[in-house]
Formats: structure tokens, sequence, C-alpha cells
């Protein structure tokens, strides 16, 4: 494979297990935790320094999981992450991820709290329902951001989910508030059309395409038009293995191999796996693009589920 992938590196996330236990851990220690040398501290800075080593394009921060009962604790904390990943990170720039947009505020300002020149970051996410209170930072901040195509409004697409034309119609309204109000150039908006596990993408009822084929169709729709030409499309790429009994990585492999065909350019991934430069097994790959072509038919439909099904026969017969 020769194209390449923009790397948006997902090993600093409080919903990771084992990081999620280090980063509370070193929360636990106090206000000078992130500055005092500690084994806990050392094992954030392993991860920061090998994501930068395995080329990563950003370094996402994700601490969403301490802000569910106190919001301030993650914006207390992203400053804190955001300094070791300038510190440590090698020059990469820091993806800052986030469901509040407080927490998205905070790390941008902390990220240009500095004397030394920083590459721009990354936002994620933007809605268009949030999008007036992120985009204005632009006259203050040079940044990139991912526009996340969810909508408030009830989805009125097959299967009671945004259909193709919905999602893109989002991402047409979120280009246009950002290029024609907010000044962005088309080549600092990603968009994500958001993926959903390969292992439970099985709609209820006839005739409803299945969310791989949405997500993937809103990405060549996207990339199709010609008036946004230059935007990024990326997708968190972990959440399609979500439940399947083994080769995650391979499926991550092919599900990246698959998308890229539909126009993805850029994921949230481990970046250590380097997907998008090694080919795929062609089996992995024959069963993510039946998933990708399932549109409603029952045809493509029982194709899917079969090769699923096999699949994770195979799995669980080498497990034993």
């Amino acid at each position: 494979m020769n194209k390449s992938l923009i790397s948006i590196g997902e090993s600093i996330h409080a919903s990771i297990p084992k990081t999620g236990k280090i980063m509370k851990q070193l929360a636990a220690l106090g206000p000078d935790a992130y500055s005092t040398p500690s084994e806990l501290l050392n094992y954030i800075k392993s991860l920061i320094e090998s994501q930068a080593t395995d080329s990563a394009d950003y370094i996402a921060v994700n601490l969403d999981a301490f802000g569910e009962d106190e919001p301030q604790v993650a914006v207390d904390m992203m400053a804190e992450y955001i300094k070791m990943v300038r510190k440590w990170g090698s020059g990469v720039p820091v993806c800052i991820d986030s469901s509040n947009d407080d927490v998205l505020k905070a790390g941008l300002k902390e990220w240009y709290s500095t004397d030394q020149k920083v590459a721009g970051p990354l936002l994620n996410s933007v809605k268009v329902y949030t999008m007036d209170k992120i985009l204005p930072l632009k006259k203050d901040f040079d940044f990139a951001f991912v526009g996340l195509l969810v909508s408030e409004q009830v989805p009125t697409g097959p299967g009671g989910s945004h259909s193709v034309d919905e999602l893109y119609s989002l991402a047409k309204q979120i280009f246009e508030g950002a290029v024609g109000q907010y000044g962005f150039k088309p080549g600092k908006i990603f968009f994500d059309s958001t993926v959903f596990p390969l292992a439970i993408d099985m709609p209820m009822e006839p005739n409803v395409p299945g969310y791989t084929y949405r997500a993937f169709e809103t990405i060549k729709k996207i990339k199709s038009d010609p008036d946004m030409r230059g935007v990024h499309c990326s997708l968190g790429v972990s959440n399609c293995v979500r439940d399947l009994p083994g080769r995650k990585i391979g499926v991550c492999r092919a599900y990246v191999a698959k998308a890229m065909e539909y126009g993805l350019d850029a994921g949230i991934v481990n970046v250590a796996h380097h997907y998008g430069q090694v080919e795929p097994a062609q089996d992995l790959l024959e069963l993510v693009d039946a998933y990708a072509k399932m549109d409603g038919s029952t045809e493509k439909m029982n194709k899917a589920m079969t090769l699923m099904g096999n699949f994770c026969q195979q799995c669980r017969k080498q497990a034993k």
C-alpha cells in the first residue's frame, strides 16, 4: 500500500483500562505529580515518546472519564497533559479530544501558552450545534478540527439513524460555517462519520443499510464534492473491533484499507501498527467489504452475517 494515513495516536485515553488506572494514580499524587519524577509519570512519558517515534501526526489526549462527575477536573488535567505532550512529543502536535467544549478551549489555550514555536493542534470534536462556540477561537489560535457528524435533531434516515444524505448535509453545514464565516482552510477540517462495531452492525428491520455502509458512503460523498476539495475524513478505527473474539489488529488493518478506498485519509489509531502501510489479510478485507456494501438488501446482509459467523467460529477454534 502506498497511500499515507494521517495518524492520530490514541494511546493517552482515560477509557483504556491500564492507562486510565495510571492516570488516576498519578492524579492522586497531588498538584506536583506532573513535574516530580515517578514510575507513573514515566509511563505517561513513554506513551508520548513512543507515539512520536512511531510517526504519529498528532498525539491525542482524552480525559473525559475524569470529568463525568466534576467537569473542572478534566479541564485542569488537560492543561497538565498538554504540557507533557509539548515537552516530550518531539514537536508532534496534540489532538485535544473531548466532548466538553471547556476542555477543548482550555487545552487549546494551554498549547499556545509557551514561547516556543509549536505546530497547530487538532480539536476533536466540533458539531453543528457547538461550532459557533469553538470555531471563533480561530481569530486567536491556529488549529485544525474534527467535525463530528452528529445532530441534536431527530434523525429521519432508515432505521431511525442518519442517512448518508443527512450526514453529508451536516458536513456541508460545518464546512460552510468554518470556511465562509470563520476563515478555515479546507485542509484544516476533518470529518468523522462515526465507526460502529462490526460485531453488532446488524439492522433490525429490512431495507435498512448498515452503519458501516453509511459511514463509508458518507466519506465517498464528502470526498467527491468539488466544493469541499481538500478536507480530510477521519474515523476512530479501534471502535470497529469492539466485541470481536480475535484478530483485532488484522480487522483494523482491513477496515482502514477498505475505508481508504472510499476516501478515508486520517484515523485515530494505535500508531504502532502503521495502518495504511501494510497489506491486510484477504479474508479480513472480504469481511469488511461485505459490511461496507450492506445496503439494506437481504442478499448483502446475509453475506455479511455469514462471513462474520465464519470469522467468529475460526477465532474460537484458534483460541482452543
